[in-house]
C-alpha cells in the first residue's frame, strides 16, 4: 500500500476519532445553561412538561416536582427526551419567579457577565470559536478526502466494504461540527435582539438578551413570555430551536 494512501487513511481515522470524541463529551450549550433549573418544556405535540432539567450528551431528563400517577396506576418520577426527539421541542422556558435564592443569584451573575463580559470571558469565547472553526475545516477536509479516495480504484476497494461505517462516522462528525460558529449571531451576543418564532397562528416576536447559540438552539434571557395557558406575561429565559426561531433585529 503506498505511503500516501496510508497517511490519508490515518488522517481520516484521526479526524473521525476526534469528531466522535467531541460528540461523546459535548452537551448542547444552550440546554446546559438550564441544567439543574426548574423549567417548562413546551412541545409541538403533547402537553407541556414541568420539572428540573438534567442534560446529557444523548438527551435530557425532566425530574417531576411531585410523583405522577398515570391512567394505568403506575408512578412516574421523570420524563426522558432523547436527542433524536428534540424536533418535538417548541421551547424550554425558565421562569424567574420559580427560581430559589441560590438559582436567582447564579442567573443574575450570568446575565451580568453576558451583558458586560470581562476581557477573560471575551478571550475564552474567541479562542473557542477559533478552535471550532479549525475543527469545522478539518472535518470538511476529511469528508472531501473520503469522497476522492472512494473514486479511485485502490480507495474504492479498501473503503467500499466499509462504506456504511464511514457514512456513519461522517454523519456523526457533521452533526457535531454543524454551525459551531455563526458570525452574524456572534457579533450580537450580550445585546438585546428581536427573535421571530414560528407558531401555528403565525410569527411571534420576543425581545431579550442573546445569551448563546448552537447548531440546534438559541438562548434568550430576560423575555416577557406568555404561554398559551397564561393570562399575562411572566419574566423568563428561553431556549428555542433554530429551525423555528430566527434572530431578525438588533434591539438596542
Amino acid at each position: 500500500m503506498p505511503d500516501t494512501f496510508a497517511i490519508t487513511v490515518g488522517f481520516i481515522v484521526v479526524a473521525a476519532v476526534l469528531g466522535m470524541f467531541l460528540k461523546g463529551r459535548s452537551r448542547d450549550r444552550c440546554l446546559r445553561d438550564f441544567s439543574g433549573y426548574p423549567v417548562s418544556i413546551e412541545r409541538i405535540k403533547g402537553k407541556p412538561i414541568y420539572g428540573t432539567l438534567f442534560v446529557e450528551t444523548t438527551g435530557l431528563e425532566i425530574g417531576y416536582r411531585a410523583e405522577h400517577v398515570d391512567a394505568q396506576g403506575h408512578i412516574e418520577k421523570s420524563f426522558i427526551l432523547y436527542k433524536g426527539e428534540y424536533s418535538d421541542i417548541w421551547a424550554l422556558v425558565r421562569y424567574q419567579d420559580e427560581l430559589d435564592d441560590r438559582q436567582t443569584r447564579a442567573r443574575e451573575r450570568e446575565l451580568a457577565r453576558t451583558y458586560h463580559p470581562s476581557a477573560t470571558r471575551r478571550y475564552r469565547r474567541k479562542t473557542r470559536n477559533f478552535f471550532n472553526t479549525v475543527r469545522d475545516s478539518v472535518m470538511e477536509i476529511a469528508g472531501l478526502v473520503v469522497g476522492r479516495m472512494k473514486g479511485t480504484a485502490l480507495g474504492g476497494t479498501v473503503l467500499g466494504s466499509q462504506d456504511k461505517y464511514i457514512s456513519q462516522i461522517q454523519k456523526g462528525v457533521i452533526d457535531t461540527a454543524a454551525t459551531s460558529f455563526e458570525p452574524l449571531l456572534e457579533r450580537h451576543i450580550g445585546k438585546k435582539v428581536v427573535l421571530d418564532v414560528v407558531k401555528d397562528d403565525g410569527i411571534v416576536e420576543y425581545v431579550g438578551v442573546l445569551k448563546e447559540y448552537t447548531a440546534e438552539f438559541v438562548e434568550l434571557m430576560d423575555v416577557d413570555y406568555a404561554s398559551a395557558t397564561a393570562d399575562s406575561p411572566r419574566r423568563a429565559d428561553l431556549v428555542l430551536p433554530r429551525k423555528l426561531a430566527v434572530v431578525r433585529h438588533l434591539g438596542e
